[in-house]
């Protein structure tokens, strides 16, 4: 099974962390030491962390995992879901094929519409693959994320930590991510997350999104980019914590993206 790590109370309502590409469980440590009240489980995706011997297969696959984590170390076999970029992937397709394990998912930076030059991106994948675990490739793709500086060196060791084929097998599946095809009758409350300076690609598939699920809320980051939880994670803890509980989300967030001047 995955690795999980966990914290809080056994007995609380349990959220499942999904991390984004080429990082682990580690990249929640400070968002879940801020939700002490929920049961936080933190998983290595395939291919990463210390699940880095499980093999990358697809969403599908990994969704399926993560369903079985849920039903083995949730207080009642449920859970709520929260991922970031790669893990919204999963969390996503974890909602339209085990809608019956998640009670609520909160998915930050998730893009479902076509992306151009496929060919630039699988090149990219390999090239970037063996760059990111240099410390220039580390440090530069830490940069670009606004990894804060104390934890460029967690950021480095879990690059360290994937596997390269599981990095290059999910970076090409994320880039050909579409909706999947039952959407409109998952009737799981969702989230939609990004930060408000992130592509015009995943604002757009926001809109998309929201059209198509059922119940469907999106907000916005102000003045944040894709790795915005980690940018500021007390307003995404909040934002976490409202969002489990049903309660008014924080008014920090904005509810419609007004793009920043360049």
């Amino acid at each position: 099974m995955l690795h999980v790590h966990a914290s809080g109370d056994p007995q609380s309502p349990a959220i499942v962390f999904l991390h984004a590409l080429a990082t682990s469980s580690w990249m929640w440590q400070e968002q879940t030491a801020l939700l002490p009240d929920f049961r936080c489980l933190c998983v290595d995706l395939p291919g990463h962390g210390l699940s880095n011997a499980i093999a990358w297969r697809s969403f599908d696959d990994a969704a399926d995992q993560i369903a079985d984590v849920i039903r083995a170390r949730s207080p009642n076999g449920r859970a709520h879901v929260v991922g970031l970029s790669l893990g919204s992937y999963v969390g996503l397709t974890l909602i339209s094929r085990h809608a019956d394990c998640v009670d609520r998912a909160v998915l930050s930076g998730l893009n479902v519409l076509p992306l151009p030059h496929l060919w630039l991106m699988d090149a990219l994948g390999y090239v970037m693959a063996p760059l990111l675990k240099t410390g220039f490739g580390a440090r530069m793709n830490a940069k670009a994320l606004n990894i804060p500086e104390d934890r460029v060196e967690a950021y480095r060791q879990s690059l360290r930590q994937v596997a390269t084929r599981a990095f290059i097998d999910a970076g090409h599946e994320a880039s050909r991510f579409a909706m999947p095809a039952n959407l409109a009758s998952v009737a799981t409350p969702t989230l939609l997350l990004a930060g408000q300076n992130e592509h015009a690609l995943i604002h757009d598939s926001m809109a998309a999104l929201r059209a198509t699920l059922p119940d469907a809320t999106a907000r916005w980051a102000p003045n944040a980019g894709h790795g915005w939880p980690g940018e500021l994670p007390e307003l995404f803890s909040a934002t976490v914590r409202a969002w489990c509980l049903g309660a008014s989300l924080p008014p920090k967030l904005l509810s419609a993206r007004t793009p920043q001047p360049v």
